[in-house]
């Protein structure tokens, strides 16, 4: 989850929401994004997606069985369907999201027993790191006047 935080602040230093994300297989870390909606005005450049993509391209394989993705954030319905067509095995997410949070909050996708692969869930790790990180910019961007 640390190098999923690092990954967060390089997108809050490049203006975009600290969300980072990474995935790991057998313990080496494959691919490593952040957030990149603002940077790109893509609605899709979610850091989980972007993970995945450079996961993919890593293993040679859309299937990322035997890999774990970490993100700082609880994925939306979006990124937790990517996660779960993407075949990983075990999602690590820090802070729970209230408004869009679809693997423990408003949805359970990644552990729902109607779609054909679910993923094993841990959530809460430095949660309050990733809470303060995302308040913190949300805050300043009030105070800028932006949304």
């Amino acid at each position: 989850m640390h190098s999923a935080l690092d990954q967060a602040r390089q997108a809050e230093r490049r203006g975009d929401v600290p969300i980072g994300a990474v995935i790991a297989r057998d313990g080496e870390i494959i691919a490593a994004a952040h957030n990149r909606r603002i940077i790109d005005a893509d609605p899709t450049a979610h850091a989980e997606m972007l993970a995945i993509r450079s996961a993919a391209e890593a293993v040679g394989d859309w299937r990322l069985a035997g890999c774990t993705i970490a993100v700082t954030l609880e994925p939306c319905t979006m990124c937790a369907g990517a996660i779960v067509l993407a075949r990983l095995d075990r999602l690590v997410y820090g802070a729970a999201d209230p408004k869009a949070g679809a693997v423990e909050t408003l949805y359970q996708i990644c552990s729902d027993s109607r779609l054909n692969h679910r993923v094993e869930i841990t959530s809460g790790v430095l949660a309050d790191d990733c809470s303060r990180l995302l308040s913190d910019f949300f805050q300043r961007q009030r105070k800028m006047g932006k949304k």
